[in-house]
């Protein structure tokens, strides 16, 4: 419900409206209060009739008390032509003092200017001025242009990409931020010499304390408090403060506004040594996020929107379409609130066959896991080797901080049933006692199971979430889809999925589906690759199957769909991975922007890589990390750009025919480096690639 306009609200309103004339409209003397207004102010929502409006004040005198506002809209910056003006707003205590105001019955494509204003002892104290602009109207012939961000991890770097976009004073109708506006953890493992730039809990002891092993742990939000914290932190920073107040922003989350690869209310932390189904923490994210964010869930009246009417989990619905004129149709996705858990579990135990003989021959497989890499026994058939394998389990789990007790239970429950000799027999070597000899794969049943998809170790990500075997696992993900009546791979879930194919199919203009993570795929080919060694590693490799590469018959039936019923007018915009790509995915076009801060792909590969067992000067290490541009072209011949080292933004315009793609990229070498008082030296360091999209086509500009 939204705050009730007072009489004098009205009243003011009616004055302002009608004041804004040639006669113009002033009030008493406005001074400057930004120090009441911390974080500033922000627009979002941009639609033809309406915007959003944020700030968040405190007031320094009694910070605990709620605080009283007015809202001041003009056409102007000097404010004499007001359209607007609201008294008896309320930033609220339990709100953590934010407030934000839908404003309607505005002119569609025109430049808003606005304030809020704080009165004490007889002044009037005002907010920074905020800049936005509404949509273009729904049959406007008008170009649209707006730029692509996302991940901003605050700790220990600077936000140059959003200096760079303020220098070049884009002529933008929105930023579209896809995700990783913050990151849920504290600085404890990256800790600052700048305290500017350091990330702290004002209540730590709400926080969860994540184990990182080798005694590292740092604190993740978990308290309403905490989130908070994340947000009044990230919106310190003057750049990013800037942008917000010359831009509206249209913005979804991906996994670090809740919980790092999480899905539905689950976090991943302890790849699955506990039940991380976290409902609580999952709707204090939520909460903070609506109370900091200049969106509109719920299509709210005109008005202060109240953040604790916002449904949350499980009830969440975040993702929204957007009309800009005749050219652009714009949906936003939500890939995590709905999203099924991924395919490979986190604790599945490696040896677990998940497609044995018979489901192999049912789809005409048998002759392809033919080898005896594929054997399997059902090890209820062998006592000793198998409580040789449960006496393995059980000290593994323990070392990975697993309860003896709990780890002596789930032992039994997973080592049972058919499990494959690729993973039984080297453990059963290794235990190197009676009872353990290594059981003949000759004559065994074939079966495909984890381990043949990457899985190797009990708890782990990798061969779950990251660096899974792609042939493999594609087999086991389109028995799964068929098999699940395609739930297994259901990330959008079925309302939203229908709302975005009902979408699609609306007009002829241009459809761009904005997604937190990439549809492109991102495959290592080591398969002819004869200096990578051992010759088991000489695999497909997706990257990271927690973005679309995970739900591969899910993407291919949803970008046949978005292609066909629009016409051919289709086009992905994502973020996550921390890369630029500009590739085709079953005909549609996909731009995948680089991340603002976060940690570039190489970087975070070569350490994954090295912590294998694979570091620098090793043939793996060169392929899939040094060359790894290279190597994801050689794979996906649909990737037409790649820049896996670089931060940056990407900017879009849509056009009658074509649409127009600019990449800006510095190397991330600079991102803990504070370019504030060297703009000139930091636009040195930028460079520019240029792309024309057309229907079903990328090319060089």
């Amino acid at each position: 419900m939204s705050q009730p306009l007072y009489r004098r609200t009205v009243l003011k309103c009616i004055v302002a409206v009608a004041a804004s004339t040639a006669f113009g409209c002033r009030d008493e003397e406005v001074e400057d209060g930004q120090v009441y207004f911390p974080q500033s102010v922000a627009s979002g929502e941009p639609r033809p009739n309406s915007v959003v409006l944020w700030t968040r004040a405190v007031n320094s005198s009694r910070p605990e008390a709620d605080v009283e506002l007015s809202l001041q809209v003009a056409r102007d910056e000097n404010f004499e032509q007001r359209v607007l003006v609201l008294d008896g707003l309320r930033a609220t205590s339990e709100h953590d003092h934010t407030l934000k105001v839908k404003v309607t019955n505005l002119e569609p494509r025109t430049r808003y200017y606005y304030r809020f204003v704080f009165e004490k002892h007889g002044k009037q104290l005002s907010s920074r001025t905020g800049r936005t602009r509404t949509a273009p109207a729904p049959d406007a012939e008008a170009p649209v242009r707006f730029v692509v961000a996302n991940c901003q991890d605050f700790r220990g770097r600077y936000y140059n990409t959003w200096q760079r976009l303020l220098q070049l004073d884009e002529d933008l109708d929105f930023v579209l931020f896809v995700g990783d506006y913050v990151y849920e953890a504290d600085s404890s493992l990256v800790p600052s010499e700048d305290p500017a730039r350091n990330v702290s809990f004002t209540d730590p002891g709400s926080a969860l304390r994540r184990d990182l092993g080798g005694g590292r742990t740092e604190l993740v939000a978990q308290s309403v408090s905490n989130y908070r914290d994340l947000y009044r932190t990230y919106r310190s920073d003057p750049f990013l403060q800037q942008v917000h107040e010359r831009y509206p922003f249209i913005i979804v989350w991906d996994d670090h506004e809740f919980s790092d690869d999480c899905w539905d209310a689950h976090a991943t932390y302890t790849q699955g040594r506990t039940d991380e189904f976290q409902p609580e923490r999952r709707r204090n994210a939520e909460l903070a996020f609506f109370e900091y964010q200049p969106l509109d869930t719920t299509d709210a009246p005109p008005g202060a929107i109240e953040a604790d009417r916002e449904p949350r989990y499980p009830d969440t619905r975040i993702w929204r379409d957007f009309v800009f004129g005749l050219h652009l149709r714009l949906f936003v996705t939500d890939y995590r609130t709905h999203r099924p858990d991924h395919l490979i579990p986190e604790d599945a135990y490696p040896a677990t066959v998940a497609m044995d003989a018979a489901v192999l021959a049912s789809l005409g497989l048998s002759s392809a896991f033919a080898a005896e890499t594929f054997a399997y026994v059902n090890i209820d058939e062998f006592p000793s080797q198998q409580a040789v394998l449960q006496g393995a389990y059980v000290q593994l789990a323990v070392a990975a901080g697993m309860d003896a007790v709990v780890a002596a239970a789930r032992a039994a429950a997973v080592v049972q049933g058919n499990l494959a000799l690729a993973y039984v027999n080297p453990v059963l070597a290794a235990a190197a006692q009676p009872g353990a000899e290594p059981l003949p794969p000759a004559d065994k049943p074939r079966g495909l199971a984890f381990v043949h998809m990457g899985k190797s170790e009990l708890f782990s990500r990798v061969g779950s979430r990251y660096v899974v075997i792609k042939d493999t696992f594609d087999v086991y993900a389109a028995w799964r889809y068929a098999t699940t009546g395609r739930e297994a791979e259901d990330a959008l879930g079925e309302a939203q999925e229908a709302a975005l194919l009902d979408s699609a199919g609306q007009s002829q203009t241009w459809k761009v589906v904005a997604s937190s993570v990439s549809p492109t795929s991102m495959i290592w080919d080591l398969r002819d690759k004869a200096d990578v060694e051992p010759p088991s590693v000489r695999n497909r490799y997706y990257y990271s199957v927690d973005q679309w590469d995970g739900f591969p018959d899910k993407r291919r039936d949803l970008l046949t769909a978005l292609r066909d019923l629009s016409g051919g007018r289709a086009l992905f915009v994502a973020g996550d991975i921390h890369a630029s790509f500009a590739s085709v995915e079953q005909g549609v076009p996909a731009l995948t922007a680089p991340a603002i801060s976060s940690t570039a792909v190489q970087e975070e590969a070569g350490n994954e890589v090295t912590a294998a067992g694979f570091p620098p000067g090793t043939a793996v290490y060169r392929y899939v990390v040094t060359e790894m541009e290279a190597t994801f072209r050689e794979a996906n011949p649909g990737i037409v750009f790649v820049d896996t080292e670089g931060h940056g933004f990407t900017v879009v315009e849509v056009g009658p025919e074509q649409l127009h793609a600019s990449y800006h990229r510095i190397s991330s070498i600079h991102v803990r480096e504070n370019y504030a008082d060297r703009p000139e030296a930091l636009a040195g360091l930028f460079s520019r690639s240029d792309f024309r999209v057309r229907s079903g086509s990328i090319d060089v500009a």
